[in-house]
């Protein structure tokens, strides 16, 4: 089988060989970093569209942990293009971070549409390094398609952790690999090598469910779904929570 995926990804790389190409000459990497917030624009509409009560359902408790004030100190990590603001309920003070600035007028757009919600700010970090934001600053973090295209979910995951207040809650909605010894699984690992450049870094086989129950949350709920796009060779998706 290894053999058939090494095939498979050789024609998939001769198919596509000059993405290759500009990607080894360091001309791809500032081109998706432009041109990706425009493609997010137009999946999240799709997505939002499909996953619609999804999305209720899991953010709806958002609402359970607000403090003394009514408010809710929520950070949405990969934040994107704000697609999921219009799911949060009113009274959450949101902080965003994205490592793309090219999100930040998307951003803008969203939160003007979105008046329920306050609007703290704009931080360009990755997600395994926060050190903008303080210990225990965050009621919730919100992480939704994100986990599949950071450079180590573990450290990403330790600065959730970090971040959020105890009893703090991570809501998460994030696609996986399709289960080993599959052909889905197959053609995953074979086109994965180029889906990576297409999606910004994008890894079609993360078994992200395995980093959430190590990650040494209290409490971890997970629920699987099969994927709202059967175009696209993104896989099964996982819904849930995780407890500080």
């Amino acid at each position: 089988m290894d053999a058939l995926v090494r095939l498979l990804q050789l024609l998939v790389l001769l198919l596509t060989l000059p993405l290759h190409l500009m990607a080894l000459l360091g001309y791809w990497q500032p081109l998706c970093k432009s041109y990706f917030p425009y493609l997010m624009a137009v999946l999240a509409e799709k997505t939002n569209h499909m996953m619609e009560s999804k999305k209720r359902e899991l953010f709806s408790q958002i609402k359970e942990l607000k403090g003394p004030s009514g408010k809710v100190a929520l950070l949405e990590l990969g934040c994107g293009t704000g697609a999921n603001f219009q799911f949060y309920p009113a009274g959450c003070s949101v902080t965003c971070l994205d490592p793309n600035p090219h999100f930040e007028k998307f951003l803008t757009k969203s939160m003007a549409q979105n008046k329920h919600l306050q609007y703290e700010r704009f931080v360009v970090a990755a997600g395994e390094d926060m050190r903008e934001l303080a210990d225990g600053s965050m009621d919730v973090v919100v992480c939704t398609l994100v986990l599949c295209s950071v450079q180590s979910p573990e450290r990403v995951l330790q600065e959730v952790r970090r971040v959020l207040r105890p009893g703090g809650v991570l809501f998460f909605l994030e696609h996986v690999a399709e289960p080993r010894g599959s052909w889905a699984f197959v053609w995953q690992r074979a086109l994965e090598p180029t889906w990576k450049h297409i999606g910004d870094g994008c890894l079609l086989t993360r078994e992200t469910w395995r980093d959430l129950e190590k990650a040494r949350f209290s409490e971890v709920q997970i629920e699987r779904h099969p994927p709202p796009l059967k175009w696209l060779p993104v896989g099964p998706h996982i819904m849930g929570k995780a407890v500080k």
